[in-house]
């Protein structure tokens, strides 16, 4: 169905509207109870926003653990737009880009810096699988889709050749004028010499985990090099995963005003169906648990992602955009919500996805 109306939804500051879509495009967004169409949703009471975006999944169901297929984790989970966060190095990106034109949600990635990608999770621990020359041929080749550059941070991924795979992500990012995401876990490489590599428009995801080797100090306080980085512009993203989320530095970030940039999920087979991750929509259940309030969760899953991708269409409702849109609820009811550190909370609100409205097309979740 791609001429609707979705009648009587309300966006998250409480303005009742209907919208138009005609031929897969906003044509109206009307007071509500004025929209007019040859099919009338009618989703009173329902929140619409603009489509949302995860900014960090793993899509490329062919690598264990770390991977998923790409509309299980979108659009049916009321995600109309994913970015895959570096499951594919040069090797690979070929076939995740083919895998695009039979999803029905749209799809991003960050190139893996190493060829071989999550193919094994030890990818950056062999200096010789970084091969400069792939990286920015797949760059060249794909410029529609990729991104940014992926390089995962962490003791386990680079084993011995410590903080040299981020000084070879650096000059990359100049060689093809991309960002970095860069993934932050165990050290050593230390955080301090991870984020003092980082530069403005290059995204930490998981700055809100737990590990020893995290942002904050044994006081909860955020460490200066973490200061200046937001200081230069560096962009936050949440990317709860396994073992990269914590209540409790979420709420130190919160006391000291860090943030919301983006929420993202890190969301795979496992994490999707065993937890703590389940979906986006769980993910956001647990920001507002934590304070924060509707608009501000929800902008940071549309507006705020779709500037840093640079393709503000996807974050708005406008009169002659392409439809994508995600309707949900929040509803007072308790949900148990678990961190990547086993730690349980219950809140008495939870977010749940209704549909999406993907590329002009009506998919119910």
């Amino acid at each position: 169905m791609k001429d609707f109306v979705l009648s009587q939804v309300k966006t998250v500051n409480g303005e009742e509207i209907d919208i138009v879509i005609e031929a897969g495009e906003v044509t109206q967004v009307t007071k509500a109870g004025y929209g007019q169409g040859k099919h009338v949703l009618d989703y009173s009471g329902v929140y619409v926003s603009s489509g949302w975006i995860d900014l960090h999944v793993h899509a490329f169901p062919e690598f264990n653990p770390y991977g998923d297929e790409i509309d299980e984790i979108g659009v049916s989970q009321g995600v109309t737009t994913i970015v895959d966060a570096g499951s594919c190095g040069a090797d690979r990106i070929s076939d995740l880009v083919a895998s695009r034109k039979t999803a029905k949600t749209n799809v991003y990635a960050f190139l893996n810096i190493s060829r071989i990608g999550l193919k094994r999770v030890d990818e950056l621990s062999k200096l010789e699988w970084i091969d400069k020359e792939k990286v920015v041929q797949a760059v060249n080749d794909y410029k529609e889709v990729i991104v940014g550059l992926k390089a995962r941070i962490s003791k386990s991924v680079v084993s011995e050749s410590g903080i040299e795979p981020l000084r070879i992500a650096r000059t990359l990012s100049s060689e093809t004028s991309l960002p970095l995401m860069v993934h932050i876990g165990s050290g050593p490489p230390t955080i301090d010499e991870v984020i003092s590599l980082l530069e403005k428009g290059d995204i930490i995801t998981h700055y809100l985990n737990g590990k020893q080797n995290n942002l904050f100090d044994a006081q909860e306080e955020p460490l200066q090099v973490f200061k200046q980085a937001i200081e230069r512009g560096v962009h936050l993203d949440v990317g709860h995963g396994t073992a990269s989320f914590s209540f409790k530095v979420a709420e130190a970030a919160k006391r000291h005003h860090i943030g919301l940039n983006t929420i993202s999920t890190d969301i795979y087979r496992g994490n999707r169906l065993n937890g703590p991750v389940y979906s986006l929509a769980n993910v956001l259940t647990k920001f507002l648990s934590l304070g924060y309030s509707l608009e501000e969760v929800i902008t940071a899953v549309t507006t705020n992602a779709a500037n840093w991708l640079k393709k503000p269409e996807l974050g708005r409702i406008k009169v002659g955009d392409v439809a994508n849109l995600t309707l949900f609820t929040v509803r007072n009811e308790p949900i148990k919500l678990t961190d990547s550190e086993g730690e349980k909370r219950v809140a008495d609100r939870r977010i749940e996805t209704i549909g999406v409205v993907a590329n002009g097309e009506f998919i119910e979740c």
